[in-house]
């Protein structure tokens, strides 16, 4: 980390490791302040089931083993390296283990971003400022999702990528092979790293129309570079055939209309307007300084036509405005550091960073009863405890948010969940509309055979239900309620005799 200035005092340079300790423990501390979006994570459920089943078969899955509509389809578990790493989390520490591993991805996070910064800016507080405006874009993605090794790999790519094409020097590409042999182990969008290496392949290509500015890199090492990329990534699995699957979830093109995360930027909140900020600015810097360089100017446009045409993809934005406002924006000759942080800085810093962690974990009191309180609030966790001691059997109807929740905690086949490429636009599209209340809602063929419903109290589909015939309500609580097919629930009859008038924890209500 380039942090010191040319004749730095020893206490200096102790206060910019504490400030820099600081600026990456404040993302995690903002992660476990806001505990709730990193434990009721709509995914996690069904990630945490696919690692167990790894773990349990020894064998990877290729036919999708927990859904009762698609059952026997094609599926391969992608992201298989964070599903066991998630479950091995989650046997050690349940709840808690899912939180500390979100705040310390973003922790970690904002440490490569300001590697990144500090590289490619002399100036400590230009690059200070950049790492915070970047991470406060980052903060709405602080769940237990495999981006955020998307997100960490990415930052280090393009901190490589930026400084071999600014000093000439090469040999730090050679651990972008190793880099991608990881990253196609933990997350399908391994293949944007990929288009973001062969941007910078193309680059000098483009020199005689186009005159970057940079020392470059030759155009032979960056093909190489690219080609043990793409071998790399094979190192899976599933082989080649990941490629085969990053093609078919890169062209659904309908659940950019129908899966929230995946919508465009509402500009709702103020890290959009932040994420627009940055990218106006990037742009400013590449027109005024950095005269329209290819690869920044490339990366510019790519990162807009990702992140703002899905907002789990804001990210790219974020950290490709970071890197060009890093390299782009002056310095002040007296405000220019040339010298990196000494050894024992680098610890203290990485010491703070750890101190404030535990500090905050332990100041929020963030145990394991207290999360599942959180958790109780956000998924239907009372509602799945009901089912299982009424023992009510029957094939189970679900909602798109609900599913990966009830694979794990329910353990029984759910009618869809949050793997969009697996159920396809129609079947999901038709799910949406059914809760929704669509026109024919009654006649969603999954609804109809279905013996168990968990509906989210303020659906429009739960309160059709209320009067149909065929469904009796038998549960619910502020989160959700629980409908019983007439025809399953005549044959459990004696097992609900038994717990009539049960409290159903103290917070829902037992209807016979």
């Amino acid at each position: 980390m380039q942090v010191s200035q040319t004749n730095p005092a020893r206490s200096d340079q102790a206060a910019r490791a504490v400030l820099i300790g600081l600026l990456c423990a404040v993302s995690a501390f903002i992660c476990l302040r806001g505990a709730t979006g990193a434990i009721a994570d709509p995914d996690i459920g069904w990630q945490l089931r696919t690692g167990e089943w790894i773990v349990q078969h020894h064998a990877f899955p290729h036919t999708d083993p927990f859904s009762r509509v698609d059952g026997g389809s094609p599926w391969q578990a992608y992201s298989w390296l964070f599903d066991l790493i998630v479950l091995k989390l989650y046997a050690w520490m349940n709840l808690r283990g899912l939180l500390i591993f979100t705040a310390a991805m973003m922790a970690l996070i904002a440490a490569a971003v300001y590697h990144m910064t500090s590289r490619l800016q002399g100036d400590f507080t230009q690059r200070a400022v950049l790492t915070i405006a970047v991470m406060f874009c980052l903060s709405r993605l602080s769940t237990p999702r495999p981006w955020l090794f998307t997100i960490l790999f990415f930052a280090l790519e393009m901190n490589i990528l930026m400084h071999a094409r600014r000093t000439g020097k090469s040999r730090e590409l050679l651990w972008l092979p190793v880099l991608f042999a990881l990253w196609a182990n933990v997350h399908i969008q391994f293949i944007d790293g990929l288009l973001v290496l062969g941007i910078a392949a193309v680059e000098p290509l483009l020199e005689r129309w186009w005159k970057p500015g940079t020392q470059g890199v030759p155009a032979r090492k960056l093909w190489l570079t690219l080609g043990a990329c793409i071998a790399a990534a094979c190192l899976n699995p599933y082989g080649p055939g990941i490629y085969k699957i990053a093609w078919q979830l890169g062209s659904q093109q309908g659940v950019l209309d129908t899966v929230s995360e995946m919508m465009a930027l509402p500009f709702r909140t103020m890290g959009d307007f932040v994420l627009l900020f940055l990218a106006l600015a990037a742009a400013g810097v590449l027109f005024r300084y950095r005269r329209l360089a290819p690869f920044e100017t490339l990366m510019l446009a790519m990162a807009a036509v990702l992140s703002f045409r899905s907002r789990r993809d804001l990210w790219v934005m974020a950290i490709t405005a970071g890197a060009i406002l890093a390299a782009g924006l002056p310095v002040r000759p007296e405000r220019e550091d040339k010298k990196n942080l000494p050894v024992w800085a680098v610890a203290f810093s990485c010491a703070t960073a750890v101190l404030v962690f535990v500090a905050s974990a332990v100041l929020l009191h963030l145990n394991n009863g207290r999360l599942q309180e959180m958790l109780a609030e956000k998924m239907p966790v009372q509602a799945v405890e009901v089912v299982k001691e009424r023992h009510y059997t029957g094939a189970l109807f679900n909602n798109y948010d609900w599913g990966g929740f009830l694979i794990w905690n329910l353990r029984e086949p759910v009618s869809i969940d949050g793997r969009a490429a697996l159920y396809g636009d129609k079947a999901i599209g038709r799910s949406r509309d059914t809760w929704g209340g669509g026109a024919k809602w009654a006649s969603d063929p999954d609804l109809q055979s279905a013996g168990v419903v968990i509906a989210p109290e303020g659906a429009a589909l739960t309160q059709l239900l209320r009067t149909d015939t065929r469904f009796e309500l038998t549960y619910e609580d502020k989160v959700a309620a629980v409908f019983v097919a007439r025809k399953d629930l005549k044959n459990g009859e004696n097992n609900l005799a038994e717990l009539k008038g049960a409290s159903g924890g103290g917070s829902g209500r037992q209807l016979p």
